[in-house]
């Protein structure tokens, strides 16, 4: 049986492909798209062109054939909260992602090229544990107005491949721990792990919790209100100043770690002021999301890119040590988690499942 997976996770500044046969990486590379190419764009949705273009284009450079692959995977976008696992990409999916109702994030666009390319040539298209998560505790679910719902869009698929590889590396099983897991990217999401569920997080996407790399978090709630009123600022334009260009780049004008580390260093101490404020938002995040496991924490997972970065963890070990161990995991395993996810259906060890929105 043919396993040849074509495998894309979109990033606001970089498309990351991968090839795998099966469980075996054939090659990964990541495209970087500078920041003036994709700043020209206000809505994700109209790169699609674009990054489908440098999709293709990569592929053909490796010698690969895309009448070759059995599937084409993404990294799931915005859509409807569901619970994990892997779901087969169809047009319900594309419409809710699109819909701007459950927030705007560049893998919907990795998730409308998969689709295409899946019907171009016949095949299926697939993603694994989307973002929005509907396993929430329903106090979680309660915003303070009963207009609004709170709803999560994080990064699910890399916080269950690294809660599962800690717990490997501690010789535990997932579902009878309590973990907090802290992603830290271009935007950052603390969850509770408990026993293999995830009972709250905070939306990272356009939402709450500490800011990020491109995104603002929680702001003052008054002083938006008035910012989107103000007349300066279109709607569109107001969910990009939270989404992408919110955050650490508002401030500094980078999201460059090792620009600003750099900085620091040569005494930019508006910069170490930033990002003392950065691990201040994430260690608070990360006590108060100890509260919903009543304090019984048996560890506290950093992953993400940001997680390289040895003065950030520094700062934040210092301020939450005393909840848990703290246990670093660098960078993401996303596309293996993508390509495996997809490999345990086909082996019949999980059930593909149907979006139905």
């Amino acid at each position: 049986m043919n396993k040849r997976m074509l495998i894309m996770n979109m990033g606001s500044t970089s498309t990351k492909i991968s090839v795998y046969d099966g469980y075996e990486k054939i090659w990964v590379e990541s495209i970087v798209h500078p920041r003036a190419d994709v700043e020209k764009y206000l809505k994700y949705k109209d790169q699609y062109e674009y990054r489908k273009e440098k999709v293709i284009q990569k592929v053909e450079e490796k010698g690969e054939k895309l009448e070759e692959f059995f599937a084409f995977v993404s990294r799931g976008g915005t859509i409807k909260p569901v619970s994990g696992g892997t779901y087969e990409i169809n047009q319900k999916m594309i419409d809710d992602a699109w819909s701007g109702l459950y927030g705007e994030h560049p893998c919907n666009i990795g998730g409308e090229i998969a689709y295409e390319l899946a019907k171009q040539y016949g095949v299926k298209a697939y993603t694994v544990d989307p973002p929005a998560c509907s396993e929430i505790c329903d106090e979680a679910k309660i915003s303070g107005l009963p207009e609004i719902e709170r709803y999560e869009s994080f990064q699910m698929l890399n916080h269950r491949a690294m809660a599962r590889k800690a717990c490997v590396d501690k010789n535990v099983n997932y579902e009878d721990v309590n973990l907090i897991v802290v992603h830290m990217g271009g935007g950052i999401s603390v969850a509770a792990h408990q026993r293999g569920k995830i009972i709250d997080v905070n939306n990272a996407l356009a939402g709450d919790g500490p800011m990020a790399m491109e995104r603002s978090g929680q702001l003052p709630t008054g002083d938006l209100i008035r910012l989107c009123y103000s007349g300066k600022y279109s709607e569109q334009e107001m969910i990009r100043k939270v989404n992408g260009r919110g955050g650490i780049v508002a401030y500094l004008n980078t999201t460059n770690a090792l620009e600003i580390d750099d900085r620091i260093k040569n005494g930019d101490e508006y910069a170490l002021k930033i990002i003392k404020a950065l691990a201040y938002q994430v260690a608070k995040e990360i006590g108060g999301i100890s509260t919903v496991l009543y304090g019984k924490v048996d560890g506290i997972v950093l992953t993400g890119g940001l997680a390289n970065w040895t003065r950030l963890v520094d700062m934040l070990k210092e301020r939450v040590s005393h909840l848990g161990e703290v246990l670093v995991y660098p960078g993401e395993n996303e596309m293996e988690s993508l390509a495996f996810g997809v490999m345990r259906c086909v082996e019949g060890d999980e059930e593909v499942k149907i979006y139905e929105g």
